[in-house]
């Protein structure tokens, strides 16, 4: 099966500006056929009190990201989706579980992702992603599907240290399986991710990966828009992408997101997911 790459040039989802730019930058000397889907030319809203930040645009972006990735699909090519900040995959996921009809998530971020918008108080959106996804209680996000979203009994947090506190009790509410940063180095990567792949793919036709870069201590990867501290190490980080390669059949469309090269330092961040991406390009191909 054939790759194809979405640039998902966007980072309306999150204040800090520049995980617009790391799509392209990641993909420049790759000789695969790509689609780039930028981001709508606005102001990006910085009001605190904005509890909707960009809401609009994101939702125009959504439909053109599940647009692009169902067509992708259709075509009998694998989705690979390359961010921008994680409300860019809303449309992804989407259009695969749409085209295989139920698949589960396995989503390796320090974040949960899972707020909405009566539990935000930044209002990015990029903070509610997941739950748009899972279908709790976001459905303004995806109001271009119809009753068609991710089980959250498939879906999997790997990686996660920064939970806000309202947004636990929508996790447990939804039943997501949560594995912390503390799991992954206490129980080892490649058994956490095991036990992912286990959940996410029980009763499914296939997983859905999505892969935050900043799950990965700042120290290491300085290049996300928020970093959050005491992740995973790189080693690790290449562990569970070796554990997604090892079960890539059931793999069905994959992201990588939230590079922001304003925020590198000597391409450290840069060189780690590049790593990762032509770890997963060579396995697949």
């Amino acid at each position: 099966m054939d790759i194809n790459i979405i640039c998902a040039c966007t980072d309306l989802g999150v204040h800090v500006d520049g995980s617009d730019l790391g799509p392209l930058e990641l993909t420049k000397n790759l000789d695969i056929k790509k689609y780039i889907i930028n981001k709508e030319n606005i102001i990006k809203s910085i009001d605190k009190n904005d509890l909707r930040k960009n809401e609009g645009s994101i939702n125009k972006f959504t439909k053109e990201t599940y647009s692009c990735v169902s067509n992708i699909l259709k075509s009998n090519s694998f989705p690979l989706l390359i961010g921008g900040d994680h409300s860019c995959v809303i449309g992804s996921a989407l259009a695969s579980n749409d085209y295989y009809k139920n698949i589960g998530i396995i989503w390796v971020d320090a974040h949960g992702d899972y707020n909405t918008f009566e539990t935000t108080r930044t209002g990015n959106i990029h903070g509610l992603p997941l739950a748009a996804i899972t279908g709790y209680k976001c459905d303004d996000l995806t109001c271009f599907i119809t009753n068609n979203h991710i089980n959250p009994k498939n879906c999997v947090i790997v990686g996660a240290r920064s939970i806000d506190p309202w947004e636990i009790g929508n996790l447990i509410d939804a039943g997501v399986t949560i594995f912390t940063t503390d799991d992954v180095k206490s129980e080892g990567a490649s058994n956490i991710m095991s036990r992912a792949i286990s959940i996410a793919s029980t009763n499914t036709s296939g997983i859905h990966i999505s892969y935050d870069i900043d799950v990965i201590d700042p120290i290491i990867a300085p290049g996300v828009s928020i970093p959050e501290v005491n992740g995973i190490n790189e080693d690790e980080a290449y562990e569970i992408m070796n554990e997604i390669i090892k079960n890539k059949d059931i793999i069905k469309s994959f992201d990588l997101v939230e590079f922001n090269p304003l925020q590198d330092i000597d391409d450290k961040t840069k060189n780690i997911a590049l790593n990762l991406l032509n770890m997963f390009i060579n396995a697949k191909m």
